[in-house]
């Protein structure tokens, strides 16, 4: 049987999985990190990338394809070198750059027609702008600007072209899903001149692939995805499925036939990775809470999630607004956490813990119901990533979410996608294969407990009345 390879190089670590290219059976996995921060030369990832599949992991493999983290800005010169390590996701510098090109382009209504969303500081259009403002030098010798699945497919392929899908290219902030272009004159409004862009690609187009030593097999590579379209991919989303992926950020997203356009900026409108469209909330703080939580009150997990569960719903009166890295949504780059109705009767560790908990959880409920009110239909909420291994965001999610939380077998989606579409790369047709995704092993119920979103509504808006 064939097999293909998915990798996942996300924030913290690439990780690779190899599947049967026929029914998605996992054959062995891969990982190495990646180094922290907000801006990383991308040689790491392709150190990262030989790290993982090393010791013949892809031996046998004949395809491959990169699901990689979002917006990250790699501009290269007019040779295809970095110019600059690049600008990542996470990295709040450019949020007065997203708040001036919102202004000029004549509002968040304008940017939202354009190209689906709002730009906030994640963006790449931003991190062009911030470029552009603040390292004039730099800005001037950038030729050509991929995103970081980009610049790691054409360094596995050996191509001298940038390949790129509407998915990933959706989240620069220059790039139209509803009309399917690049919007240029964005490009020139951030950075003030034109630079290549990376051929987007169509849904599972096959790239050719260049025999290469620890490769030697791999004849073919998908064109790539952002990771939270490769999540999709891989979960198998289907119509009334919203994800909620807990992972160093917190998404909720889903997919769909239509296109979206939220002026309020809560709603990206993105595209998937079938053809499709997929608008997505994305908040800045997930497990990363979950982790301060637990190291505030010197426990491990285990101890911390039994904390959490020994508390009552709404911590007697603690509420944390878990914004410890600012936040993108909302759109407050520069707040930090506060926890706010501290008492002496309750200032306990298992109410502080349950705070955390609520407080993530409720900012991810706030999520899933700003995709509602764009007409995302929400039948149930599939609850993936990292932080949903916890036994008290399991147990407290269905509570929060007010809706059925299912939470499937724990696997590496972002790789599994990739690994899917690397399939359809490899076997051709108009669909992606069926490899029966999204297999739900948990089913998780609880009485709704809405006087802890009230509460934490009342503690948002005070915060956003005085960042105002």
């Amino acid at each position: 049987m064939a097999l293909v390879a998915g990798v996942d190089s996300s924030t913290q670590a690439t990780k690779i999985v190899v599947r049967r290219a026929e029914d998605g059976a996992l054959v062995r996995t891969g990982r190495a990190p990646h180094p922290d921060g907000t801006e990383v030369d991308p040689e790491a990832w392709w150190r990262a990338f030989e790290e993982a599949s090393s010791g013949g992991l892809l031996e046998g493999v004949e395809a491959v394809a990169v699901a990689a983290q979002q917006h990250g800005l790699v501009a290269l010169d007019e040779d295809g070198r970095v110019v600059r390590p690049a600008l990542l996701w996470n990295d709040t510098r450019a949020a007065g750059a997203a708040a001036d090109l919102v202004a000029e382009l004549g509002g968040p209504k304008a940017w939202a027609d354009a190209v689906g969303s709002v730009p906030v500081s994640s963006f790449t259009v931003a991190k062009l702008r911030w470029l552009a403002a603040n390292e004039p030098e730099n800005a001037s010798r950038v030729a050509e600007a991929v995103l970081p699945h980009d610049w790691l497919t054409r360094r596995i392929t050996g191509s001298s072209e940038a390949v790129t899908d509407r998915g990933d290219a959706s989240g620069t902030g220059y790039y139209s899903p509803a009309e399917g272009a690049y919007r240029d004159d964005l490009v020139r409004l951030a950075l003030g001149h034109d630079v290549r862009l990376p051929r987007v690609a169509t849904p599972g187009e096959a790239l050719a692939c260049a025999p290469a030593p620890g490769r030697e097999g791999v004849r073919a590579a998908g064109v790539g995805t952002g990771d939270n379209m490769g999540a999709g991919l891989g979960l198998g989303l289907r119509p009334g499925d919203v994800a909620v992926s807990v992972g160093t950020s917190g998404t909720a997203f889903a997919s769909v036939k239509a296109p979206t356009a939220d002026a309020s900026g809560l709603v990206s409108g993105f595209a998937d990775a079938e053809g499709g469209f997929l608008p997505l909330v994305c908040t800045l703080n997930a497990a990363r809470v979950l982790e301060a939580g637990a190291a505030a009150l010197g426990v491990g997990r285990e101890e911390f999630d039994r904390l959490v569960l020994s508390a009552e719903p709404g911590a007697e009166g603690l509420v944390l607004l878990p914004y410890l890295e600012g936040e993108r949504t909302p759109n407050l780059p520069d707040a930090t956490g506060r926890l706010d109705g501290i008492t002496g009767a309750n200032l306990r560790p298992a109410n502080i813990a349950r705070a955390f908990v609520e407080g993530m959880l409720c900012g991810l409920a706030d999520a899933v119901d700003a995709l509602a009110d764009n007409g995302v239909p929400v039948e149930r909420v599939l609850l993936i990533g990292g932080g949903a291994r916890s036994e008290a965001v399991k147990a407290l999610a269905p509570r929060v979410f007010g809706r059925p939380v299912l939470v499937p077998e724990d696997s590496e989606y972002v790789a599994d996608g990739a690994a899917r579409q690397a399939a359809w790369a490899l076997q051709g047709g108009a669909e992606p294969p069926e490899w029966g995704t999204g297999a739900q092993t948990e089913e998780r119920t609880g009485e709704p407990a809405p006087q802890v979103r009230e509460r934490y509504a009342e503690v948002r808006a005070r915060l956003e009345s005085q960042q105002a």
